[in-house]
């Protein structure tokens, strides 16, 4: 049997050989959308366009004390099913260890509804809910099912945008997996700034994490790039460090997405 890092990258490989078959949409600024975990762990508050679909293929790698060190894979599908409404599938594969003792497996499947509760208006940022519910599918998910309700700010500022992240984590918490989709709490605040002639975003984060009860809370300072390499291709990159004795001593991200629609989910034109 193949072993499940061949598995994601196949995965990974058949979203996107869909998506490419599928007709494009028109331009736009992709690269601009932060999504979770892309390239840092703070999002912000918009969803993908309705009835678009967005295929995310991100990989990321941590470094622990002791010689340990995880390799996560995230292929993910997101649709905008509505105005302002985001629905999402994720199956995270996960080695986790070190050499030949790295053991690998699924480590859940989670849903995602993100709803956008209001575009950035003079007064207000924009706001967005989202609610994740976490299943224990997969020999690393653990014996638990979990669900994140988080909200999402975004406020701009010419170039530069602003974005807070604050989620709370309800369920279980008695056999955690190799990856904590669902933690107790967390917060993140993030600075990112636009280079348009170059179709490039940078980004900076500071976070805050709390896996569950048993375990002391991380924090982490990270910085992250987007690059828009097609039209609705866009590439991304980010590196982190924890502050403080607990978390992963380093953390590197990858990842690449396409934006695509198939012409029989766009509704009709008027003559």
């Amino acid at each position: 049997m193949p072993p499940l890092r061949t598995i994601a990258i196949a995965v990974g490989a058949a979203l996107f050989a869909v998506s490419i078959r599928a007709p494009s949409l028109l331009a736009q600024l992709d690269y601009r959308n932060l999504d979770d975990g892309r390239p840092v762990q703070t999002e912000d508050a918009y969803p993908v366009e309705r009835y678009a679909f967005e295929a995310l293929a991100p990989y990321r790698f941590e470094s622990a004390r002791g010689g340990v060190r995880d390799h996560v894979f995230l292929p993910e599908l997101e649709f905008g099913a509505f105005d302002n409404v985001q629905l999402a599938v994720r199956a995270p594969v996960v080695g986790a260890g070190a050499g030949a003792g790295t053991r690998w497996g699924l480590a859940g499947l989670v849903l995602g509804a993100l709803y956008n509760l209001n575009t950035e208006s003079t007064n207000l940022p924009a706001f967005s809910a989202r609610a994740d519910l976490a299943l224990p599918l997969g020999a690393l998910a653990g014996g638990d099912t979990r669900v994140t309700l988080k909200a999402i700010a975004t406020r701009s500022f010419g170039s530069t945008r602003l974005h807070l992240n604050l989620a709370r984590g309800f369920g279980g918490d008695g056999s955690p997996g190799a990856l904590q989709l669902a933690p107790q709490w967390s917060a993140s605040f993030a600075a990112d700034r636009t280079l348009f002639r170059q179709s490039l975003l940078l980004v900076a984060e500071i976070a805050a994490f709390d896996p569950d009860r048993s375990q002391p809370s991380e924090f982490s300072a990270a910085l992250g790039a987007r690059y828009q390499w097609k039209t609705t291709t866009v590439l991304d990159l980010g590196f982190g460090r924890r502050i403080g004795n607990a978390g992963p001593d380093l953390s590197f991200t990858f990842g690449i997405s396409h934006a695509f629609a198939f012409r029989g989910l766009m509704p009709a034109r008027a003559h």
